[in-house]
């Protein structure tokens, strides 16, 4: 009987650990809350950035637990952001 052979195997490749952002409103954390922003009657957002629905119409820039996008923290910066 033939010895066996052990075949080169390459060995297990290790992923690097992935970190979550965090929770805060920087592009690619986790919103800590909503963010919603009133909406006139020409669909222009006006008014500060609230974290509860202002009432009437209004957008929701970034929902609680999504990943903040880049558009998210544009529209974010460009409004005065109000505590509730």
């Amino acid at each position: 009987m033939a010895a066996r052979k052990t075949e080169d195997r390459p060995q297990a490749t290790v992923r690097t650990q992935e970190y979550a952002a965090g929770s805060g409103w920087e592009v690619g954390q986790t919103a800590p809350d909503d963010a919603f922003r009133a909406l006139d009657d020409q669909a222009a957002p006006y008014g500060p950035v609230v974290r509860t629905h202002p009432g009437g119409h209004a957008r929701l820039i970034v929902a609680k637990g999504a990943t903040v996008t880049e558009s998210a923290a544009r529209e974010l910066a460009a409004a005065e952001t109000v505590e509730d």
